[in-house]
């Protein structure tokens, strides 16, 4: 395109020290002519690119192959990951959804490892995001969700429209500065609305991280480390039970009793972080304790009913 681009500027530059030389008539006429031709060539080119372009833009943010034939639209019709799994697109990537209760189309990642249809509503990886947010911040959603290893929130409206209309499940996948992985799973995952502060339940556990979030892994402590039933605070909006202020105390948004047993929207460290004045790290006590900063935290949702493929389940041992 720069070539033909530069033969056009040549090609007025011809014209112009011919006219200025008062050459022939008939040989400006000619090299008007020719300059015509290659303006139309020009013009077939450039919507050729605008065409490429507009592909390219639906493939950035369908998260698909751009000769899928994705239409945003019927993506937008699923209310969720897992029914954009179903109806066939297995790729994770960015998506566009339309949950229970949302006014408009919503921009998702789309996990489809583990089974498969996971939407994802938190992701740390590195600590590019700041998520010491306010509460507007948090209610809407932030970070970078362009990147395909961006860090994002999803917003706690999304979270509640989501898990408002069924029986959802919360995997937790975690991993240390070590390399090690662990995860959580919570059945029931349920956050209320903002008249309700956003208020979190959830049911049974199991996985490998340890159960967190119920705060019964020790006699007497639920009382303060429970997460159950426990409303969102920021710093700038306190609903927690502690004296203070917890989100202002230990950064971040979250679930705040008095104070946590899990803060996976606390500062990013880089593994301990023990002479700290307080315990705002990425931190999952079952695991790990208060004083070590997680690596990596990834939140994601799927409907507890979902059926899962065996051929896409990885604990799925398959026979040649």
């Amino acid at each position: 395109m720069a070539d033909l681009l530069g033969l056009l500027v040549s090609r007025l530059t011809v014209i112009a020290v011919c006219f200025h030389s008062f050459c022939a008539l008939d040989q400006c006429n000619e090299e008007v002519t020719r300059l015509r031709e290659q303006e139309k060539l020009l013009e077939s080119r450039l919507r050729e690119q605008e065409l490429l372009q507009s592909r390219l833009r639906l493939f950035n943010q369908a998260g698909n192959e751009p000769n899928t034939g994705v239409d945003q639209n019927l993506q937008a019709q699923h209310q969720d990951c897992s029914q954009i799994y179903t109806s066939g697109l297995k790729s994770s990537g960015y998506y566009n959804i339309h949950p229970h209760g949302s006014t408009a189309a919503v921009r998702v990642f789309c996990d489809m490892s583990d089974g498969g249809g996971w939407t994802v509503v938190q992701r740390r990886i590195n600590g590019a995001e700041n998520f010491t947010r306010s509460w507007v911040e948090y209610k809407s959603g932030f970070g970078n969700m362009a990147a395909d290893l961006g860090e994002f929130w999803l917003g706690n409206d999304n979270l509640h429209d989501i898990t408002a209309h069924g029986n959802y499940t919360l995997r937790i996948h975690l991993e240390d500065f070590d390399g090690t992985q662990r995860h959580a799973e919570y059945r029931n995952f349920k956050v209320a609305d903002e008249k309700d502060f956003y208020r979190l339940t959830f049911g049974a556990y199991s996985g490998t991280a340890g159960d967190a979030l119920s705060g019964n892994y020790q006699v007497d402590v639920s009382k303060w480390a429970s997460h159950q039933g426990v409303p969102f605070s920021t710093y700038d909006k306190d609903n927690d039970n502690y004296r203070g202020n917890c989100a202002q105390e230990d950064k971040g948004g979250w679930w705040f009793n008095k104070c946590h047993s899990a803060h996976l929207n606390g500062q990013y460290y880089h593994g301990g972080y023990y002479s700290g004045l307080t315990d705002d790290g990425v931190v999952w006590y079952t695991w790990r304790g208060w004083w070590y900063s997680l690596k990596t935290s990834i939140m994601k949702l799927r409907p507890g009913n979902f059926k899962i493929n065996p051929l896409d389940d990885p604990n799925v041992v398959h026979k040649d």
